[in-house]
C-alpha cells in the first residue's frame, strides 16, 4: 500500500525539528538553512565569518569553541535532530609538489577535523532525541579524481568515508547519516576556484569555466537550492529509511578534468 502521507511530507520536516547548519552564513549552507526553516525546522547556523550574521561565530577547528556552541544549542533548542556538516574551504590549486604542506594541512583541519569535532559533539544530543539525521556536504571531488586540487580531494573523500562509516556506527541509535556530493555550484566561491586554477594551470578562466560546464551531462552549473532540496528530503518523514547513502546532485558528472 502506498503511504500517501509520506509522499506529501517529502518537502516538510516534523514539527519542532531542531537543526544546526555549519558554514551556514553564505552559499550552499545559507540555502540549506533557509530551506530547512521554510520546511518547518528551527534552525541555528554557525560560521567563522561574523559578517554573515550567524547564530554562532565559530571556527570549527577550535575544540573549546565547538563545545561551548553545543552547550548553547542545548539551552536554546533543548536538543538536536538534524546536523548538516557543510563547513569547508576550497584550499589551493596546484601540482602536488607545488602546494605548501601547511596549506594542505589547513584544508584537512577545517574540512575533516571540523566535521569530526562538530559531529562528535552533536551525536549525544541526537541520541538523547531518540535519533536524527547527519548530512555531510562533500563534493563530486569526493568520488572522482580531481587534478590540481589534492587537499580538497583528500578532504572530500574523507567526508564520504566518514559519513558511510558513521551510518554503520549509529544506525542502532536511529541516527541516519548520508553524504551529498554537489557538482559545480555557481556563485562567488566557484569563481574563486576557477581563478586559482587559472593561475595554477595557465589556462584562461573562460576556457576553464566552459570546461567545468562540459564536465556534466546536463552541461550547466548547479544552484545551491538544488542541494538544499536534497537535504530537506533527507530530513523529512519520506527520508526516514535513507541512510549510508552518497547522493550526487551534479547533473551527471562525467569527469573533473576541466581542461
Amino acid at each position: 500500500m502506498v503511504n500517501d502521507q509520506l509522499i506529501l511530507e517529502a518537502g516538510r520536516v516534523k514539527d519542532g525539528t531542531r537543526a544546526l547548519v555549519t558554514g551556514g552564513g553564505s552559499g550552499i549552507g545559507q540555502s540549506i538553512a533557509a530551506a530547512l526553516q521554510s520546511a518547518g525546522a528551527r534552525v541555528l547556523v554557525c560560521d567563522a565569518d561574523s559578517s554573515t550574521n550567524p547564530d554562532f561565530v565559530v571556527d570549527v577547528v577550535e575544540e573549546a569553541a565547538v563545545q561551548e556552541m553545543f552547550m548553547d544549542i542545548e539551552q536554546q533548542l533543548g536538543g538536536l535532530d538534524v546536523l548538516v556538516n557543510n563547513v569547508g574551504i576550497a584550499g589551493p590549486a596546484g601540482l602536488v609538489d607545488e602546494i605548501p604542506v601547511d596549506d594542505f594541512d589547513q584544508v584537512l583541519r577545517v574540512n575533516v577535523g571540523g566535521t569530526f569535532r562538530v559531529t562528535s559533539q552533536a551525536v549525544p544530543l541526537l541520541r538523547a532525541s531518540g535519533g536524527g539525521l547527519i548530512v555531510n556536504v562533500a563534493s563530486t571531488a569526493g568520488i572522482f579524481p580531481y587534478p590540481y586540487r589534492s587537499p580538497y580531494v583528500a578532504s572530500k573523500w574523507a567526508m564520504v568515508g566518514l559519513g558511510r562509516s558513521w551510518a554503520m556506527e549509529l544506525g542502532e541509535d536511529n541516527i541516519r547519516v548520508n553524504v551529498i556530493c554537489p557538482g559545480s555550484v555557481g556563485g562567488p566561491r566557484m569563481d574563486q576556484v576557477i581563478a586559482r586554477e587559472a593561475v595554477a594551470t595557465g589556462v584562461d578562466e573562460s576556457v576553464l569555466r566552459g570546461g567545468y560546464e562540459s564536465q556534466v551531462s546536463m552541461g550547466r552549473f548547479m544552484d545551491a537550492a538544488d542541494i538544499a532540496g536534497a537535504v530537506v528530503y533527507m530530513a523529512s518523514p519520506a527520508g526516514r529509511h535513507v541512510s549510508g547513502q552518497v547522493l550526487s546532485v551534479d547533473g551527471a558528472t562525467e569527469t573533473l578534468r576541466s581542461s
